[in-house]
């Protein structure tokens, strides 16, 4: 029987331990009926109740595939959106903490994408037909909708030079949006020139470009970052090193063209982690990515001997997805242990099936 919702109020001063136990507890009524996912970034003493792990379009994937009813995702506000879009219609996703947002996200909004579009046709009469719109995945549901409607696609780190070849092979533009330095690094190696990679500023009139550089550029790139990547610099690779000349460097593209261009490998968390557990025993590595998932793979990789240090200087996490701590994920369980469902997350109907439209072209080709 179906109780009055538990209020959050009555985790938020809870102990880690309690909140430790009582996640257990909950999850252990609960049964199969709840699937936990835990992106890479998620924190430690979240991380450790994860049912699946990985990256956010995997995640989503694998939880479809299960016979859960509920998809508990600890990660950001897009992921559990993603889910939703592509779990079953008897599956509810669930966001522990609803204030864990994006803020790569939520650089790119509908209004701004839309306002861009009209001002390119005014420059270019018809962008439907010369600009293919790629989103990141790290996007808000509605901008995978606005790529669906328009003839786009979706992108993740892992198959965005796969997804740029499609789009040129659409259309001769390409407008990327919302992460300017994984679409710039993407096509770097397809050997674009950088003055034919212009960044779009949603807040200038016209992107802050002429009519010009708009007709002469092949990629349009938003300007937008994450701010964890953002932190790391080509300074912090040449210092290490100097101390450790036989140190291997690996980053994620959503790092500066600079950091990319300095690094022995780059490529998405999954990468990072299979690269680094592939290695050879005793190798060192600098890590340009979310300091959760270093020091993971720090400990994970001291049997082996593998040293495994974070590129910069300072402390830098997710700190939007370091919002789902344990308390949350005790309140969100115990509540859908009493049969209530709390953080919903439900993209409407029309959005969704559009969402779905690029999301499916993504699959199809990568």
């Amino acid at each position: 029987m179906q109780v009055a919702t538990i209020s959050f109020d009555r985790f938020n001063a809870l102990q880690d331990t309690e909140a430790q136990e009582r996640i257990r507890a909950a999850r252990a009524r609960l049964g199969d009926r709840a699937v936990l996912l835990c992106h890479h970034y998620q924190r430690a003493d979240v991380y450790q109740h994860a049912d699946l792990t990985g990256d956010s379009l995997k995640l989503a994937r694998l939880a479809s595939q299960t016979d859960a009813e509920y998809i508990v995702f600890c990660g950001v506000h897009f992921m559990a959106e993603v889910a939703d879009i592509l779990s079953k219609p008897s599956q509810i996703a669930i966001l522990p903490d609803l204030a864990a947002g994006c803020s790569m996200a939520d650089m790119a909004n509908l209004a701004k994408v839309e306002r861009c579009w009209r001002e390119l046709g005014e420059v270019l009469d018809t962008p439907d037909d010369l600009i293919t719109p790629v989103t990141y995945i790290n996007s808000a549901a509605d901008l995978k909708a606005f790529c669906g409607e328009h003839g786009g696609i979706v992108c993740t780190s892992t198959n965005a030079p796969t997804i740029l070849d499609w789009a040129f092979a659409q259309r001769e533009k390409v407008l990327f949006f919302p992460d300017q330095h994984l679409g710039r690094w993407t096509g770097y190696k397809k050997g674009i020139p950088l003055e034919q990679m212009v960044v779009w500023d949603p807040d200038l009139e016209y992107g802050g470009l002429t009519p010009e550089q708009i007709r002469n550029a092949k990629v349009l790139l938003w300007k937008g970052h994450c701010s964890v990547h953002q932190m790391f610099q080509e300074s912090h690779i040449r210092r290490w090193r100097m101390q450790h000349p036989d140190g291997l460097v690996i980053s994620h593209p959503e790092s500066s063209l600079e950091v990319c261009q300095n690094s022995d490998f780059v490529g998405s968390t999954e990468y990072i982690i299979k690269t680094i557990a592939a290695a050879p025993a005793n190798t060192r590595w600098l890590v340009g990515t979310e300091l959760n998932l270093v020091n993971r793979l720090a400990e994970e990789m001291k049997p082996e001997g593998k040293i495994v240090q974070f590129m910069a200087p300072t402390v830098c996490m997710c700190s939007t997805m370091q919002r789902i701590d344990p308390q949350h994920l005790a309140w969100t369980l115990e509540n859908l242990a009493e049969g209530n469902v709390v953080n919903r997350i439900q993209v409407p109907a029309h959005e969704a099936e559009l969402a779905r439209v690029a999301l499916d072209r993504m699959l199809a080709v990568s």
